[in-house]
């Protein structure tokens, strides 16, 4: 039985048995408690249903299944096409209304995301004939709707939308602390349950925690942001967001 269906029978039959206790206990019994019980059961029949809407329609470990198999479709495509160049993570704002990553064909130093980009596979990017990329959705743009708000711009509000995801929805940790500067912005995740791997797909598009960290930092700020760095010291992650502009 899903999640849904067991907390609507249990709050249906909670309902049912408060419905028929109350009213006997009342009038034929005379019994006070279990007047009470009746009413305990009703109120506890009302809770169950009110909890089986904020249960997922899909579970966790089919969510799971889902994005391992998008992510494991993403990286065939990088690997097939050679891409080695650090992905850039785009808000939402600067896509067709949702966040991506942008995997340039060729490396670039002089980078500019300062307008909105059509919502293709193979996107123009920049003046210069070679400024294309591929666009990518990733782990981070199936966990921005799990935050009920955009985040604001602050450490406050980015550390906090980032527990809400990583320690709450997902729990891939234990506690996050976020430093922002005018350049960077640094993260430590401790207790991380998903660590950097030397392989292709991450080498372009950080490890699952970066990931889901470099889009959430770019939609909170409204910028493109980069993954400058991973690293994995005394069971805590710590992460550099380079801002770009």
């Amino acid at each position: 039985m899903s999640g849904k269906s067991a907390y609507r029978f249990l709050g249906t039959s909670l309902l049912a048995g408060g419905v028929i206790l109350s009213p006997f206990s009342y009038f034929i019994l005379k019994s006070t408690p279990l007047v009470a019980l009746g009413v305990s059961s009703l109120m506890l029949g009302i809770t169950c249903l009110a909890l089986q809407r904020a249960v997922p329609s899909v579970s966790s470990e089919a969510s799971f299944a889902f994005l391992q198999i998008a992510m494991e479709n993403t990286a065939a495509l990088i690997e097939e096409l050679g891409l080695s160049t650090k992905a850039i993570y785009l808000p939402a704002s600067r896509r067709d209304g949702t966040a991506q990553a942008i995997i340039p064909l060729l490396p670039n130093t002089k980078l500019k995301f300062d307008r909105k980009l059509p919502g293709r596979l193979i996107v123009c990017y920049g003046p210069n004939p070679d400024d294309i990329g591929i666009a990518v959705s990733t782990l981070g743009s199936a966990s921005l709707k799990n935050l009920e708000t955009k985040p604001g711009t602050n450490a406050i509000e980015i550390e906090d939308a980032l527990s809400r995801i990583l320690v709450g929805s997902l729990d891939l940790a234990t506690s996050v602390r976020v430093i922002v500067g005018e350049k960077k912005v640094e993260i430590e995740i401790s207790g991380p349950k998903s660590h950097y791997d030397n392989i292709w797909f991450y080498r372009c598009l950080g490890s699952p925690l970066a990931s889901i960290v470099a889009t959430i930092t770019a939609e909170a700020l409204d910028k493109a942001v980069m993954i400058k760095s991973e690293a994995l010291k005394k069971n805590k992650s710590h992460i550099e967001i380079e801002i770009l502009n």
